[in-house]
């Protein structure tokens, strides 16, 4: 799909029915949740927050059932339709899941494709293009990341399949956005383990970079596995130094001081027991 202003961009719809990427669902989607992502979709992209678009919502005449607090009690919800929009819908597990199976030709044609469609300021002739690429979603993850918390968004299902090779914010199942800072706030309610806790969102970017790395490994030679390690574990600086510098601007302060993190904390704590 091309728009007026010569961008392309992908058209997808939430909850029209099987796929063969639906596994056991039905591949259908209630109004809520639905309106939710119509919603915060549009919202993070206001607040200048990478982020997939939605274009429409379709309320359906069918009915869905959907057992909404787990706890074994489903009941009839209506039923809705949202087109979605996205530069790519191609995500960390497009790649893992080709790795994981020994499909390396796909996977690299899969890789160079991404590469020329998305990242223009790779070279396709150079030998070092995927070492490039990951460098470049090692980067954008952590600013991803950065800007979630800094406006207290929480995604609820942080795996690889929803993290973006364009490192945008994709699939908004369960999600929230935190009243006051608690960072063991979870809004899935499914998540028993408290695994995808917004004080999680960084070491869990960490964690799938690394498998995005590992699905990588079979087209790099020993230097450039050696290197793309290194670019991996620079990870936890860039996101430090990008939600140092957001949360600097939050508060107004210009130039660099020591005290500027333990002013940062220190209002985060506070801020715990508002």
């Amino acid at each position: 799909y091309f728009c007026r202003h010569g961008e392309r961009w992908e058209l997808q719809l939430k909850g029209s029915g099987k796929t063969p990427y639906s596994r056991n669902g039905d591949g259908r989607a209630v109004l809520r949740s639905s309106v939710r992502e119509f919603l915060c979709s549009e919202a993070m992209h206001y607040l200048g927050i990478p982020t997939s678009r939605a274009a429409s919502l379709v309320v359906s005449d069918d009915d869905v059932w959907r057992d909404q607090f787990y706890n074994g009690n489903p009941k009839k919800e209506r039923g809705a339709i949202v087109l979605r929009l996205a530069k790519s819908w191609f995500r960390i597990g497009s790649l893992e899941i080709l790795a994981h199976s020994g499909e390396l030709d796909l996977l690299r044609r899969l890789l160079d494709f991404v590469i020329q469609e998305h990242f223009p300021s790779i070279a396709m002739n150079d030998s070092n293009r995927y070492l490039e690429f990951f460098s470049m979603v090692v980067s954008e993850t952590a600013n991803l990341i950065s800007l979630w918390m800094s406006v207290g968004f929480a995604h609820g299902v942080c795996n690889t399949d929803n993290f973006s090779l364009l490192s945008i914010t994709i699939d908004y199942g369960p999600f929230g956005f935190m009243d006051s800072y608690d960072p063991n706030f979870v809004p899935n309610t499914s998540d028993d383990e408290r695994r995808y806790k917004i004080g999680n969102q960084a070491s869990v970017g960490l964690f799938n970079l690394s498998k995005l790395l590992q699905a990588l490994k079979p087209l790099l030679d020993p230097r450039q596995k050696q290197l793309a390690s290194q670019i991996l574990e620079g990870y936890g600086e860039h996101y430090y130094s990008r939600f140092t510098e957001l949360f600097k601007t939050k508060l107004g302060l210009l130039g660099e001081n020591e005290n500027d993190n333990y002013l940062i904390a220190f209002l985060l704590k506070v801020s715990l027991f508002w």
